[in-house]
């Protein structure tokens, strides 16, 4: 496992962060904001929200906010290497392989807009990705800072999924897909919280209050930089 930040989240100054504030997603993206340097992991089920919180935190920070499902897609579409080695195994209705994934993160993070930091959203989902992931992150010198999981109670995943409306969604697959998930990641989960750097995230309230929630738990332990 790569080497990470360790300790309970601090408490930013409350002259910064007014918890009585009346807080809004205009608010909450105010530009000319000091920049940070941050590199974290978003955990959570379908539904939990992560990708909202992570694209918040990156539009406010100016960093990358980086979905594995996202740079295949993107390397498929412009024909990578990598790319049209992951469209061969896609093609055939296959798994692309864990190692082509962790080359293609590796490729994704190598690039300028990742130097100030970056958001790694819905990866690692089993613990050899993560050790293997740890690995990388110290190879290349970026180690994780923070890897924070999005907790939301089951029958409210399923009605926000379900509210999504995707055709081939019912209350009986979306289940299925949820106890699927748990099973893999539980273990990452608890991977994470014996490395010290897990941050468990309530996201069973309104988008406002959970990015509030992160600015507080997150900025004092970011690198700030001009």
């Amino acid at each position: 496992m790569g080497k990470m930040a360790t300790g309970s989240p601090q408490i930013a100054n409350p002259a910064r962060l007014d918890p009585s504030t009346p807080w809004s997603l205009t608010q909450l993206l105010v530009k000319n904001q000091p920049r940070y340097m941050m590199r974290l992991i978003f955990l959570g089920p379908p539904g939990a929200g992560k990708g909202t919180q992570a694209a918040l935190l990156a539009e406010r920070w100016q960093i990358p906010h980086i979905s594995t499902g996202e740079i295949l897609r993107q390397a498929v579409a412009d024909g990578t290497p990598l790319g049209i080695k992951a469209k061969s195994y896609m093609d055939n209705g296959e798994l692309v392989p864990d190692r082509l994934v962790i080359a293609l993160i590796e490729e994704r993070l190598q690039q300028s807009d990742t130097k100030r930091g970056w958001i790694l959203d819905g990866f690692p989902r089993n613990v050899p990705q993560a050790t293997t992931l740890g690995e990388l992150l110290d190879a290349i010198s970026q180690p994780c800072d923070r890897a924070l999981n999005f907790e939301v109670p089951t029958d409210i995943l399923v009605a926000r999924m379900l509210g999504r409306g995707r055709q081939d969604d019912n209350e009986t697959t979306i289940r299925r897909r949820l106890e699927v998930y748990l099973e893999q990641t539980e273990p990452v989960i608890e991977f994470y919280r014996q490395h010290g750097c897990l941050t468990v995230i309530d996201g069973n309230r309104s988008v406002e209050d959970i990015h509030r929630d992160l600015l507080v738990a997150l900025e004092p332990q970011a690198t700030t930089h001009s």
